[in-house]
């Protein structure tokens, strides 16, 4: 191993392991600059300038042995993580990020490079980021889930039968009323859960500019379902552009027609699994100790709820 080569963990992506993962988490950024270093050697990589992170993952571009720009990402392996090269290696590219590499042991992953300055968030314009992402989502869900991914027949079950204890945690009772609504909505459609390629966290940051294509998906949690429960990012990422129109329902209706239409969607169907959202999202709160529902989901949930016929 070249151990001349230096790798400096940032101190917010330690801070996060050391938050969600406890000993564990902290063992493992203990351990990933001897880990980043190994597989520079292992895949002949040179580094290329800064790294980048998220939450759980660090990102750092580098260049293969024959010239290529690529970028080496290393995360923890877990349950959230080990799909994302079944869901990459199916796409093969189409709509998403190209996976080069991979290491199944240590969840390691080499990637075609993006750029990573060049968010789709960073697009002015609401509605040509909505159609962008929407034209990429289209591409994506076309796709037949392999086997080996979590399925929204299971993680929708899961929730409904986690609703009755979570629900005597919200103080308000409007609160409680509609998380019991949104599980309603579920339990109404768990039946025909779907057996698409779900991204699962397709929002603004997570599509990037490409060299090959304009722009491409990354960090998917890959899932079987129904594309209805791939909407919701798109609905509640750039909230506050929605609440700067003067008519947040109006922004959260535009920018659900131009998903459904895109995808062509049955509306009442994509409302029930974007309801399945929100209740995901309040037993996720509830689960860190919140009393109350996150303002956004609500004004989600009851738009949806007060145009699902429209």
């Amino acid at each position: 191993m070249n151990t001349s080569i230096r790798i400096d963990v940032p101190e917010a992506l330690a801070a996060s392991h050391s938050k969600h993962g406890g000993a564990a988490g902290r063992a493992w950024i203990a351990a990933l600059p001897a880990l980043a270093a190994g597989f520079l050697d292992r895949w002949t990589l040179r580094l290329d300038g800064p790294g980048r992170h998220g939450m759980a993952s660090l990102v750092l571009p580098v260049t293969r042995a024959d010239g290529t720009p690529a970028a080496l990402k290393l995360q923890p392996v877990s349950d959230e993580h080990a799909t994302e090269p079944i869901g990459l290696r199916t796409w093969d590219g189409d709509g998403a990020v190209r996976l080069l590499d991979h290491d199944p042991d240590t969840g390691t992953m080499l990637l075609e490079r993006l750029d990573a300055t060049r968010p789709l968030s960073a697009v002015a314009d609401d509605s040509t980021a909505v159609r962008i992402l929407a034209e990429l989502l289209v591409r994506l869900v076309a796709v037949p889930a392999p086997k080996g991914l979590r399925r929204l027949a299971d993680i929708a079950a899961a929730m409904l039968e986690q609703v009755p204890r979570a629900v005597p945690a919200l103080g308000d009772p409007a609160d409680r009323q509609l998380v019991r609504t949104c599980a309603s909505a579920v339990a109404e459609l768990i039946g025909e859960p779907g057996d698409r390629l779900l991204h699962w966290d397709l929002h603004y940051d997570n599509i990037l500019t490409g060299q090959r294509e304009p722009w491409l998906a990354i960090d998917p949690k890959p899932l079987a379902g129904d594309p209805g429960f791939d909407l919701w990012p798109a609905l509640d990422n750039r909230w506050e552009e929605a609440v700067a129109t003067g008519d947040v329902t109006r922004a959260v209706l535009r920018r659900f027609d131009l998903l459904t239409e895109a995808l062509g969607l049955d509306r009442q169907r994509a409302a029930g699994w974007t309801l399945g959202r929100v209740l995901q999202n309040a037993l996720w709160d509830i689960e860190d100790g919140e009393t109350a529902l996150e303002p956004a989901q609500v004004t989600i949930a009851t738009t949806l709820l007060r145009h699902r016929a429209r």
